[in-house]
């Protein structure tokens, strides 16, 4: 009686073994490879991936929030050095004009004193002395003195009479019947006029013949 039962439980347990064999069997035909606590490979590959995502989720969140502050403050900064050089560059030019339009100024004035001078003392010989010809000869010298004052400083005289009519230079405040030969051409001035170099500060205005 004992043999028979230790027969059944030989095989019972034969059969259990050849029941695990086809199970694990079937696992692998279906692609599931079986590990030691029971866990098939897709659960395996599955934990995996979870656990890979996590530093990547990590490395997302790595950046903190301060370091955004931090540059944008740093750029705030450099801005508004910026801002303080251009202002003050600016202030600066523009003080270097002024000096140099009040430094030119007080040159040619300082020219033109000089020929105030002369025209004083022609003022006083004039009430003094009763020589007309020496007065004009005085007016004369104090005409040209101005005149090369002037042309120091880049004034010049535009040329008028006798030549054509340039509206680029010549204003034309009358025409007169002159003749063919003088038809275009400045017969006469009423006014001179004076170039500061290239520029034209006044107009010369002139009759022009037709």
């Amino acid at each position: 009686m004992k043999k028979h039962t230790a027969d059944n439980q030989n095989i019972n347990s034969a059969e259990e073994k050849d029941g695990e064999k086809l199970e694990n069997s079937a696992a692998r035909e279906s692609g599931d490879n079986v590990t030691e606590n029971g866990e098939t490979a897709s659960d395996t590959l599955s934990d995996g991936a979870e656990h890979s995502e996590e530093p990547a989720d990590k490395e997302e969140t790595k950046t903190p929030a301060k370091d955004f502050e931090k540059e944008a403050a740093e750029w705030k900064d450099k801005y508004i050095r910026l801002q303080a050089e251009f202002d003050n560059f600016r202030k600066r030019t523009l003080k270097e004009k002024m000096d140099l339009v009040q430094s030119g100024g007080s040159k040619v004035i300082t020219g033109m004193l000089q020929v105030l001078d002369d025209v004083l003392r022609a003022v006083e010989a004039s009430e003094k002395s009763e020589d007309i010809a020496a007065l004009r000869e005085g007016e004369k010298l104090v005409a040209q003195k101005f005149t090369e004052a002037l042309r120091k400083e880049g004034v010049t005289e535009i040329e008028a009479k006798g030549h054509d009519f340039d509206a680029d230079l010549h204003e034309a405040v009358a025409k007169f019947a002159a003749g063919e030969e003088q038809k275009g051409k400045v017969i006469d001035v009423v006014q001179r006029g004076y170039k500061l170099g290239d520029k034209v500060l006044r107009y010369a205005k002139v009759v022009v013949g037709e």
